[in-house]
């Protein structure tokens, strides 16, 4: 039988001829939907689109648009820009009159209904604008101003992030809405935290808490708890006061609505590392920085006494205190105008104080923990001192700190120096592995304190620098906050009147400061 003479191949042609890393650079730049129906096209683009969402990615825009939802359209489209796959969302706004929850439902029906998200007011926003990409601090205050002269106001921040190896969770910490004493369900909160973790890691100490707590919410004994109840590698970063609204991923976490039984005091993201990871994915690591804008002026005074008294706004402690090593009591007027005499302009003034207290959670044994807490100098009389906040008790010990520009630069600059240092350790552990795993910059997070920002130092983005200097290339994104969330790290700008004590105790809460965490990523060794 005579063989039919075979028919020669049609030539490749459009993107049949395209080859797949060629394909992968196409895919990895087109917009969320397109990218979506690219992976419908046949089993190797689908392949292809897999491999595309597997990898790390932190992506972030912000719309200053006065039209609230014109904005969240431009945050989102700009996110959405290039393919991700949305583990978490962060929305930060700025304004007057903002609807959170019109926002909270936007995003969760873009987002996907399992994706855990947090939208909160914040005093100012930090990235890059999602029109003109070009990278601003916006402070509330210089935005208000501008605004005035346009009749209205608005902005947003939106940062959407996929960390592989890692789960990401948004717990509530709850306080009973008709609870005699009204404290908040600390203990819980904590054991929640801990048992999410130690469910997906099998280590009950997370690798990061992103916080936001309540606006009414006194979150020292919560930082405590945590502080106490997790290992030192877990990063802590985030707002201590701001009016916030959440999603979890799971149902029955979410707690909305005046008919609720709870109230949410703050809510915090926990990422996990995933016990159960593939083989083929690698290594998310936190790196966590503080650049401190206060420093201490004067001597080291003990807590003589004190009073707590709850006025109609802010709680207050009354206290009475003399210079270490003296007998003398001082009123609280005269300590103050002494410190002033110290000080060639006139600040903002606080006191650190230095405690050593017992902290327990649930029935655990409980452990000593020494820590240093901020409180705002509110004024004083001829006997007392007055500062913000409480748990301050007889016996301690603090001194004073003032908001302080230079200080504040110099840390951005160490910090930013550390930044350039690590980077340069990164490169010479990839040339003497041959490029072999080598690290990648997903990108950073900023949370800093609404007194910093242009007005503080002089010029504008100081407090971005050490990102911008370093990682000119990565999303970044930020907020200003009433109190800074910050642990992982002990004071910075430690001077020679402060002891060692204070320069070893633990901090969590800020003032004048600003925290940093850059999010890297280590690929899986090559299968041979």
């Amino acid at each position: 039988m005579e063989r039919k003479p075979k028919e020669p191949r049609t030539p490749l042609t459009g993107f049949a001829s395209i080859n797949e890393d060629l394909v992968q650079n196409i895919l990895k730049r087109t917009p969320a939907t397109s990218f979506a129906a690219a992976a419908c096209v046949c089993k190797s683009w689908n392949q292809t689109c897999n491999q595309i969402l597997s990898k790390p990615k932190l992506a972030s825009a912000f719309s200053l648009n006065p039209d609230q939802k014109v904005a969240s359209q431009e945050v989102v489209n700009k996110v959405l820009s290039e393919p991700i796959r949305p583990q978490f969302a962060i929305a930060n706004v700025i304004g007057s009159g903002v609807d959170l929850s019109e926002t909270l439902n936007f995003l969760a029906a873009k987002l996907g209904s399992k994706t855990p998200i947090i939208v909160s007011c914040a005093n100012g926003i930090i990235g890059r604008d999602a029109v003109t990409d070009e990278h601003q601090e916006v402070m509330l205050e210089d935005f208000w101003a501008d605004a005035a002269s346009k009749n209205s106001g608005f902005g947003v921040l939106l940062t959407v992030g996929f960390f592989p190896g890692l789960q990401v969770e948004a717990i509530p910490l709850l306080r009973p809405r008709k609870a005699a004493s009204g404290m908040a369900m600390v203990d819980k909160f904590v054991m929640d935290i801990r048992n999410y973790s130690a469910n997906v890691s099998g280590s009950t100490s997370p690798a990061l808490l992103i916080m936001f707590g309540g606006e009414k919410a006194e979150q020292k004994p919560v930082m405590e708890k945590l502080d106490h109840a997790t290992s030192r590698e877990t990063f802590i970063a985030g707002d201590q006061r701001a009016q916030f609204l959440y999603k979890s991923g799971i149902e029955s976490r979410n707690v909305h609505g005046s008919g609720n039984e709870y109230i949410s005091d703050a809510v915090v993201l926990v990422f996990a590392r995933d016990r159960h990871r593939a083989s083929d994915v690698g290594e998310i690591q936190f790196h966590s920085a503080l650049s401190s804008g206060v420093s201490t002026v004067g001597p080291r005074y003990k807590v003589v006494s004190v009073k707590e008294i709850q006025p109609e706004t802010d709680l207050t402690t009354c206290l009475k205190a003399r210079r270490e090593g003296e007998q003398e009591i001082l009123g609280g007027q005269r300590i103050i105008d002494e410190i002033n005499n110290e000080l060639v302009n006139k600040t903002e003034l606080f006191i650190g104080v230095s405690k050593q207290r017992q902290c327990d959670i649930g029935s655990e044994n409980p452990k000593l923990l020494r820590s240093l807490a901020f409180h705002e100098v509110k004024g004083g009389d001829g006997e007392h001192l007055f500062v913000s906040g409480d748990g301050i008790g007889s016996g301690d010990y603090f001194h004073f700190y003032h908001s302080d520009p230079k200080a504040a630069l110099c840390a951005c600059s160490n910090v930013s120096k550390n930044f350039r240092n690590l980077k340069l350790d990164w490169r010479s552990c990839q040339l003497h592995a041959g490029g072999v795993g080598s690290k990648e910059v997903v990108g950073g997070l900023v949370f800093s304190c609404w007194g910093r920002g242009e007005s503080f130092f002089g010029h504008s983005n100081v407090d971005s620098s050490p990102f911008l200097d370093n990682f000119p290339g990565i999303p970044m994104a930020g907020i200003f906050c009433y109190g800074e969330v910050g642990r992982g790290f002990t004071m910075l700008n430690a001077d020679d009147h402060e002891d060692q004590e204070e320069q070893t105790s633990c901090c969590c809460l800020h003032v004048y400061s600003t925290i940093y965490v850059l999010v890297s990523y280590t690929p899986a060794p090559l299968k041979h």
